[in-house]
Order: structure tokens, then sequence, then C-alpha cells
């Protein structure tokens, strides 16, 4: 199945801070909230000396935005806290996003400065809508910057999401969709599977080799309830004696074992040289075990069909964030006026820059990407071709929504866009300098 994004069931309104809804209020008192306004989402940085960054999420900010709508039991809640006052309560009652949103569409790369999203209506519809946003696309950018790098470093070998069990269990699902449009394969995670039909794999843990009386005979009880195609796992007591009752139990059709402790690249090539002379040559060899990019990349020239990676993704391989921030950059005087760009202009290092921004990325003769250009304005005619933000709510009906599948493409098509630098997991400034035109 090739899901689209699932608009998620239940508001999700009260995702918020509670600052949120008193700016609210006290803009309706003053005027201001019916002034159109520009909201951006962007990053200052990238975390860890990271060369690119990896959009994700924007399939769950559509629905977060769809459903951002306050019910009866919400509204009295606020009114009985005293969060805000009647006439707030009687705005937010109503509200409905009505707005436009831009950005980048999900899979696509990103660098310090990229408007990853814009949204654009009034002050009122706009302010409130920031934590849910930020908390969807920090969180799922992160993921998906991490499993890039591990598919990157996997070097197309197949990669499985397994953290469930390592996370918050709503964050895992999202960690495993995150980790699917940036090129892992495969989720354990069900929740994940039956929401956004990614591919569901997974057969046993040591408990269920512990619980019977011998190896050999949990091995004939897993081949007998999942064919001889499933995956052992052989590690448990003795690994050499663990592969050849496998392959005595299943025959050489064996279709994979399971290494998930020790040297891992030691170990893989004597499972494989014994794999080949007990007869089992298309038996795979998928190894887990605390994996990371890292791990992932030494283990390039072992004989390792597949990874299985957990902590290290649903925590971003330390990352787990990625520093996004939503900032009003422009604003009219009048409901209808001009928009005028506003931005922060204090002393410590959170400066912005103000104006509706668009974004292109620039070729070189080559077709490789040289340059993140970002400005304000009139957008250069040989920049045009190469805009990155599309459409994905227009007047609050949402336009953009589309499948995992596009996105994973997509991802696969920008990643290789960048200079070959890009894909280095030494610490480094961004593949892209972003070069700012106002």
């Amino acid at each position: 199945m090739d899901a689209t994004s699932v608009p998620a069931a239940g508001s999700t309104a009260l995702l918020t801070d509670r600052y949120e809804l008193t700016m609210l209020q006290a803009a309706l008192r003053s005027g201001a909230a019916h002034r159109r306004s520009v909201f951006e989402v962007f990053t200052r940085r990238l975390p860890g000396g990271r060369r690119y960054g990896v959009v994700a999420g924007t399939g769950r900010v559509l629905d977060a935005v769809e459903n951002f709508r306050f019910t009866s039991a919400q509204l009295d809640w606020l009114s009985d806290q005293h969060v805000v006052d009647e006439e707030t309560l009687r705005f937010l009652a109503d509200y409905r996003f009505t707005g436009d949103i831009h950005g980048y569409p999900e899979g696509e790369v990103y660098f310090p400065g990229s408007p990853l999203l814009t949204v654009e209506g009034s002050f009122a519809e706009g302010v409130i809508l920031e934590t849910v946003i930020l908390s969807i696309l920090n969180h799922d950018s992160a993921i998906a910057a991490a499993a890039s790098r591990m598919a990157s470093a996997a070097g197309g070998r197949p990669v499985i999401e397994m953290g469930a069990r390592r996370a918050h269990e709503q964050a895992a699902v999202a960690a495993a969709r995150a980790a699917y449009v940036a090129g892992f394969s495969a989720t354990s995670d069900l929740e994940a599977g039956f929401t956004y039909g990614i591919p569901t794999t997974g057969t046993a843990a040591h408990a269920f080799t512990l619980v019977h009386d011998s190896e050999r005979d949990a091995f004939r009880a897993q081949i007998a309830s999942m064919g001889r195609g499933t995956t052992l796992l052989v590690d448990t007591y003795d690994l050499r004696e663990a592969v050849r009752t496998a392959v005595e139990v299943a025959g050489p059709e064996l279709g994979a074992v399971r290494i998930d402790s020790g040297d891992l690249t030691l170990l893989a090539h004597r499972v494989r040289r014994q794999l080949d002379e007990l007869g089992a040559t298309e038996t795979r060899i998928i190894v887990t075990s605390d994996l990371d990019e890292y791990a992932i990349a030494a283990l390039a020239a072992a004989p390792v069909d597949g990874y299985g990676v957990g902590t290290s993704l649903v925590t971003g391989s330390g990352h787990p964030t990625c520093a996004m921030v939503y900032k009003l950059v422009a604003r009219a005087t009048e409901p209808d006026g001009p928009l005028l760009p506003v931005a922060k202009r204090a002393a410590g290092g959170k400066t912005s820059t103000g104006g509706r921004k668009w974004a292109a990325r620039r070729p070189d003769a080559d077709g490789v990407a040289e340059a993140e250009v970002v400005g304000t304005g009139r957008i250069p005619a040989e920049l045009e071709p190469h805009l990155v933000q599309v459409p994905l709510v227009k007047g609050g009906e949402v336009v953009g929504r589309e499948s995992l599948t596009a996105a994973r493409e997509r991802h696969v098509r920008a990643r290789a866009a960048l200079p070959l630098s890009a894909t280095q997991l030494s610490k480094g400034d961004p593949v892209l300098a972003t070069e700012l035109q106002v």
C-alpha cells in the first residue's frame, strides 16, 4: 500500500504553548490580530557540523493544520483555567486556517537560512500554529537527517528502522515515517505500517530461543510458522553452532541470519564463510546492535546484506532537534495593506532577516548544486526554474499532500544533486553556502 499522509484523528489545537493564545488575546484587543502577516520557519545552523538537513514531517504538518480546531471541551477548559478571555474564546471557537502555506516539499534537503515553510494569513491565524508546526518539523527532520546519513553509508543495502522501544510511542511512529522518507526500507513498528503504509518486518528476539528447550527446537518452531525464508537470530549461545543448526533445520534455502552482538565485522566474515561452506550461499546476513551511521560505514567491506537501527536513529544520532524557529518576517499596517519587512534586531546572535523569502538552488554547469540562494523581492529570471518552495495550502485548503513514495524519490534526487562531499560523515561546514539577496 502506498498511503498518502493520513489525517490524524482528533484536534491538534492544544498542541501549543500558552503564550500563543495570550498573544492572540492581546492582539485582538489592540487590533493587530487581523493584520496580514508572514511567518517563516528556518534554522540558523545545521546540527553537529552536518553537511545538509532533510525536510520531513511536511505531510504531518498539513494534517495538524487541517485539524487545528478547538472542541467544546477544550474551550471549556481554557475558560475554566482563565487562559484567555471570552472574546478570544469566541474567536477560537470559529478558528479555521484560511491562509496560504508554501514550503520545501518533503524529502528535500535544506541549509541554514532556507525558508522551509512560509505561513501567510492574519497574525491571529498564523501565530497560534507556531508550536505544533515546530514540534513536528524539528523532530521529523532530525530523524530524517540521521536516516539519510545512515542510508547513504549503507551504500544501497537495506536499512530497517527498529527503534520503537527506545522512544515515546507516538514519536516512534513519526520517526519510522521520517526514516522511510529519508531512505530506510522498512520498519518494525506496526502502527507506522498501518497508518502510513510503510513495509513492516520482524521475526524473533532472544526470548523466543530461550523459552524453548533448545536452539534447534526454537529454529524448528520458527521455520514451521514462518517458512524457510525467515530470519533466524543466531547469537543467543554459540554463534558457530547456531549457524550450523540453522542450516541443518532450514536447509540451504534459509532466508537470513541475524547477528546482534560482538565484533560485527569479524563475525560477519566468519558467518559468511560458514554459510557458504554449508551450501547456504544465498542466505543473507543481517546485523543489528546499537548501529549508527559510523558503524554502518565501518561495515561497508563486510559481507553484510542489511542493517537494523534503533536507538541512534530515533534520537537523531545525537541531534534530536534541528533548532528550527518560526519568526514573523513581514506584516501589513492595515488588514489589506502592503507587507512590510520586520525582524528582530537585538544583540545576542538571534537576529533575522525581514521580508517574505524565495529560495532557489543554483546548479553549476554540470547540474550539481553550488549554492542555496535565498532572497526577497524580485526573483532573477535565471533562478526561476530552480525555485525550491511549492504550494502546500491555498485559501485554507491543503493542496500539497502527497505519497511517501513521492517524498522518498525526491530525497534520492535531492541528495544526488549535491556535491559528493555531502555524504562525508566527518564534521564540516554545510556542503552549500547560503547566499542572501535582499
